[in-house]
């Protein structure tokens, strides 16, 4: 184990000159806001520690912007992502660094058999949790990364990633951690009662390190799409006649939509309905100049062809 004596009092001091260094950016822009559902950008850290596991010593983290400093900076080849929260008694810190491999850039994917970011060899990707004056000499972990965007310059810009790090062995205890930095939610989470003919009685869910995600116009509403994990789902949305979706309602739903019932059409894998009875409920959506449809979320229920089990769903789209 490593260890960092001696730098608690100077390390903020160090931060506000990293900061300059490596560029740290002020946030994400956002699809212009509907009048009612705005699309919010996330930034919070937490981890989980096993009994045993020297970095985090067995404890769990959260923190928001609300209750620590979080930072993120680098580039797409080397992120470090930084938690800290200065009392008069003391300083509380975090530091999580992802590097790609050697030559290359992050994307969103699962990077696994990472080595400690700064001494990483062949084409390993690079993985460092510190924190509160103690670090890994060596690492062995993975870490999953859902979201990444830089600006021009090639500063990070978005990020969401969830890591697992174990200290010197790799049957060491495990530290568990999630880093969200100016992310926007992009997900899709589905559970199926028995005898739903879509769903098969599955369940799963879709983030960005596995799956690839789509939103488009479709008359006044949307098709979403999702493909990933041996999977490929799309869901056709549109508010009742002549109307247009409002966030934070509740539709009845049928297949096609009709006078004062919106239309909702889950269908996957090869799987579709002729007769669909339901609900959706419009949770956010964040419209473009042109009134497009940019940010969307929603939850639905759908029943195929009238029978009662059910496919029930979590659709995020940067909303």
């Amino acid at each position: 184990m490593r260890t960092r004596t001696g730098w608690r009092r100077a390390l903020l001091g160090a931060f506000a000159g990293l900061t300059a260094t490596i560029g740290l950016t002020a946030g994400l822009s956002t699809p212009a806001a509907a009048a009612a559902g705005t699309s919010v950008a996330v930034t919070k850290y937490s981890h989980s520690s096993e009994a045993g596991d020297y970095i985090g010593q067995g404890a769990k983290a959260a923190y928001t912007p609300a209750t620590a400093t979080i930072t993120a900076g680098g580039d797409a080849e080397y992120v470090r992502f930084r938690v800290w929260v200065e009392s008069e008694e003391d300083l509380t810190w975090w530091d999580v660094e992802l590097a790609a491999p050697r030559g290359e850039k992050l994307r969103p994917g699962v990077y696994r058999n990472a080595e400690r970011a700064s001494f990483r060899t062949g084409r390993s990707p690079g993985l460092d949790v510190s924190g509160d004056g103690r670090g890994c000499n060596e690492v062995w972990g993975q870490f999953s990364v859902n979201q990444i965007e830089t600006d021009g310059t090639g500063a990070i810009t978005a990020l969401d990633a969830s890591y697992v790090q174990r200290c010197e062995s790799a049957d060491a205890p495990a530290l568990r951690g999630a880093v969200k930095y100016q992310a926007h939610p992009l997900s899709y989470q589905y559970t199926s009662d028995a005898g739903d003919y879509i769903g098969q009685g599955a369940a799963a869910t879709h983030l960005g390190s596995t799956s690839t995600f789509s939103l488009r116009p479709y008359g006044d509403g949307v098709q979403y799409g999702v493909s990933g994990k041996r999977e490929d789902w799309s869901a056709i949305l549109t508010p009742p006649a002549g109307e247009r979706f409002e966030a934070g309602r509740t539709y009845r739903a049928q297949r096609g939509g009709g006078e004062g019932v919106a239309g909702l059409d889950v269908f996957g894998n090869g799987r579709g309905c002729n007769e669909v009875s339901g609900e959706l409920t419009v949770q956010r959506l964040a419209l473009g100049e042109d009134g497009t449809i940019e940010a969307f979320a929603a939850t639905f229920v759908q029943h195929c062809e009238g029978a009662g089990p059910a496919l029930r769903g979590t659709i995020r789209y940067y909303a």
